[in-house]
């Protein structure tokens, strides 16, 4: 232990004498190492946590396979993992396989805490749901199975423990006081604990209700006891002793029966529906110790491409450490040399080596680990598009400090290798003549290997980079059918006030006048329907002349439209016309379709005008509303989604929806300089009404490319990174073989060599290390960004313009870094070289 404790303090000492190094070594490894503890702090948070509650592993998420009917509303994931309520309590009471199953969804509420009013987020769940995830409460009660009996008979609310502390002080007086939500009072009858979010991994709701109150908390949506309304998912815990496989077939049977009675009770469907629904249609268990996660699903493979970018830094930042400490070590062959000369073991010496390497990476580690939580808090406030509380914690824990310490020790062994072989068998003779050790052999072939390999893979970082930049280029710079400069949006919803439904249409309509009165604005459109933000509003259409094949799907995207929707959003008007305040309810019913739509069932944009459609479907479906304009096709869902069928309909003739309207206010002055104004137009009309999730148009396009824009922030910092460290790896590498060189260098300029041929023959040298680099590392990142086309948008795998920078950029990394050494050995005196030999 006392020669261990001698080698570190040696260590420290020799560090200490060449602080140039020890720094750029310490930098280097706390940028590797800091870049991949942040990336791994959130691959951990978002991809690996397990649901901190009883027996996580125990959980399993409920799906189905086959086909569906009815209304359906999702917010991650697809169709088959939502059900409907009465569905939920079927397989709820009837199952042996779970000892509990709850249900939950997402959604949001308004509330009224010291008179101000805020939509907060909040989780609807069923009355066991706390019980079955063994979560108990940290004040008060959780919400009891006798909380979900009676529907609206159970307005009682449990606060999360951030919501609690941040509204009320973490006051536990709080129990039993009276919560406005949607304007109607709720009991507050207890606190989740502190270390529990959500069954929705990502999800940070501050408000659990009781699903028996969806009336309540969602006004408009009275379908408790509608079948055909599916929104829940619905998770359960294992009995002791059954396993999934077990548990499926059970509930597969039980599915199909239950099935069988809800198709009896539809009134039209086909035989092949009907084999769909339920001969072909079984249960699905889908693990659920990490929680459900839309965010998860869209972050998945974007993490695990930037964990694999920050993998191959680290690899770099080890064979730039390898080389530079082989160079250093070089540098210290003689003093090797004598300690192997007095009888040193070629043991110690390795020990040696590998002491001031982990010493190296240990003080790296530690400020790439206290840098860490800083990176990874902005990361995931970048992929959440958060500003306040995120969903993610960023401290790292035990698994992050365990991956933090591994990777230190790895990288630290790995680099201290390189050096630690080359001592083990030096020439002392030839070490003891010589200042510095002449290791020109295999050595200087590893060397120069190493920063071929180190070109290579900064090439391909590059690649990645360039390829992701152009993706959001492309994403941006795309038509997407509408006018994004100069627009507002923000959302409305009358429910999160207690305002009636009745009184909807009135208050939104009131809504509307008072922002087209404000100065400066040019245009004031609302729809049902948010554009751009991954929602999806569809029904089932009946077209005047159209006859649908069987069971095609006649689904279309639509939403309710006030005047003034289509010029705030500059949407081409192609023929007919627009609505007008004319269009209002009692008015003969009409609708906007767009081009897609008029394409696919009529064949051209002029040919649908005149013509009759409606919502719905059957034989007994009224066609009533008549197609009275055209316009042009925009992108709904997202910047990435294609365009789809869309039918527009005025707001004053929707029968329902209208109570959340999303608003889009088109300003001469800049959007930001508004916002304050018509929050103020907005809190005129009603005091209790809230301007909610306010944003520039520009912004919300952002927020819909977040993941893309991240990836191509991180990897091309990545790749700046990657060529600074080949940089100086290769820096050294050169400026050490050049100076090996220089008697080599001084025979041929006394023999009459020019400074030119010389800084060509440096600089040709390291050509051709670079372009085996290069030739090797572009068929590799072409195969790579193979693998990755889905996170690509109109670019090829093999873009000329990104595969040409790469090269340019990796050629003038390489024609820098190689400069200085070159210069010093083009002024090499003749003379004083062969003298010095």
């Amino acid at each position: 232990m006392s020669g261990l404790w001698q080698d570190v303090k040696y260590g420290v000492r020799q560090m200490m004498r060449s602080p140039g190094f020890t720094v750029t070594a310490i930098l280097t490894l706390a940028l590797g190492i800091g870049a991949n503890t942040a990336i791994f702090t959130v691959f951990n948070q978002v991809l690996l946590r397990m649901l901190p509650v009883e027996k996580p592993e125990e959980l399993q998420q409920v799906t189905y396979t086959g086909t569906n009917m009815g209304r359906m509303s999702v917010f991650g994931g697809d169709s088959s993992m939502y059900f409907s309520y009465p569905m939920y309590k079927k397989l709820r009471d009837k199952n042996e396989a779970f000892r509990g199953l709850f249900a939950n969804v997402e959604t949001s509420v308004g509330v009224l805490v010291k008179n101000e009013s805020e939509s907060v987020d909040t989780e609807m769940v069923s009355g066991n749901y706390f019980q079955v995830l063994g979560v108990p409460a940290a004040a008060g009660r959780t919400l009891l199975p006798s909380d979900d009996v009676v529907k609206n008979g159970s307005p009682v609310v449990v606060l999360s423990d951030a919501f609690w502390k941040a509204k009320f002080a973490g006051d536990k007086g709080v129990v039993g006081s009276t919560l406005l939500v949607n304007g109607q009072p709720f009991t507050v009858v207890g606190v989740a604990p502190a270390g529990f979010s959500s069954a929705i991994n990502g999800f940070r709701p501050k408000l659990f209700v009781p699903i028996t109150m969806r009336a309540e908390v969602n006004p408009g949506l009275d379908d408790l006891d509608d079948e055909r309304s599916m929104y829940l998912n619905v998770v359960g815990r294992l009995k002791p002793g059954v396993s999934a496989a077990a548990a499926t077939a059970g509930l597969t049977v039980l599915w199909k029966q239950l099935r069988a009675e809800e198709l009896a009770r539809m009134h039209m469907h086909s035989a092949k529906f009907a084999d769909r629904f339920v001969a072909k249609s079984e249960i699905k268990l889908v693990p659920d110790a990490k929680g459900f996660s839309p965010l998860r699903d869209q972050l998945q493979t974007p993490l695990k491409i930037l964990m694999g970018m920050v993998l191959l830094l680290a690899a770099m930042t080890c064979m730039n450490l390898a080389n530079l400490l082989m160079v250093r070590g070089a540098g210290r062959t003689r003093e090797f040399a004598v300690r192997f000369a007095l009888g040193a073991a070629r043991g110690r010496i390795v020990q040696q080596m590998l002491v001031e390497g982990v010493v190296l990476g240990g003080l790296g580690g530690a400020i790439g680990l206290a840098l860490a939580p800083t990176a990874a808090t902005f990361l995931v406030r970048k992929i959440t598009d958060s500003t306040g509380e995120t969903a993610f914690k960023t401290m790292p824990d035990a698994w992050v400090l365990g991956f933090t310490l591994v990777l230190s020790l790895g990288i630290s062994v790995l680099f201290s290798l390189a050096p630690a072989w080359q001592m083990m068998k030096p020439d002392m003779v030839e070490s003891l003549k010589t200042k510095a050790g002449g290791m020109l052999g295999g050595a200087q072939r590893f060397r120069t290997a190493a920063i071929a390999l180190q070109i290579g893979l900064s090439v391909l970082l590059l690649s990645g980079a360039g390829l992701f930049v152009r993706t959001l280029h492309q994403l941006k710079g795309q038509d997407m059918g509408l006018s994004t400069d100069h627009l507002v949006e923000f959302s409305v919803d009358t429910t999160l006030s207690g305002i009636p439904t009745t009184d909807t249409v009135a208050y939104q309509s009131r809504v509307r006048a008072a922002l087209q009165a404000l100065p400066g604005v040019k245009a004031v459109g609302g729809t049902t329907d948010q554009i751009l933000a991954g929602n999806s509003s569809q029904g089932n259409i009946t077209v005047e002349g159209y006859q649908p094949a069987p069971d095609e799907n006649m689904d279309t995207e639509v939403a309710g439209v006030t005047p003034g929707y289509r010029e705030a959003l500059g949407i081409s008007l192609l023929a007919g016309r627009d609505f007008t305040e004319a269009d209002a309810k009692g008015a003969p019913k009409v609708a906007m379709i767009n081009r897609s739509l008029a394409v696919k069932y009529f064949g051209s944009v002029e040919k649908a005008l005149g013509h009759m459609i409606t919502q719905g479907g059957g034989d007994k479906v009224k066609l009533d509303t008549q197609i009275v304009g055209v316009v042009a096709d925009t992108k709904m869902r997202g910047v990435r989604a294609g365009t789809v069928p869309f039918l527009m309909q005025p707001f004053d003739q929707v029968s329902h929806g209208m109570e959340g309207m999303e608003y889009y206010v088109k300003t001469t002055q800049a959007p930001e300089a508004a916002e304050n104004m018509i929050r103020g137009a907005v809190h005129g009309v009603d005091p209790k009404l809230i301007a909610d999730s306010m944003k520039t148009m520009d912004e919300q396009i952002d927020s819909n490319i977040s993941n893309e824009r991240m990836i191509a922030l991180l990897a091309a910092c990545f790749a700046m990174v990657a060529l600074l460290t080949t940089a100086v790896g290769l820096y050294g590498v050169l400026a050490f073989a050049t100076a090996q060189r220089t008697r080599e260098i001084g025979i041929r300029m006394a023999l009459g060599a020019q400074r030119w041929g010389v800084v060509r023959m440096v600089l040709g040298d390291m050509a051709k290390v670079a372009g085996v680099g290069i030739v090797v590392a572009l068929p590799v990142s072409v195969a790579v960004a193979r693998q990755l086309k889905s996170q690509m948008f109109e670019v090829s795998a093999f873009d000329p313009i990104t595969m040409a920078g790469c090269v340019v950029v990796t050629g003038v990394m390489v024609l820098v870094a190689a400069a200085i050494p070159a210069r010093r050995a083009a002024t090499v005196e003749p003379t004083e070289a062969l003298r010095t030999e």
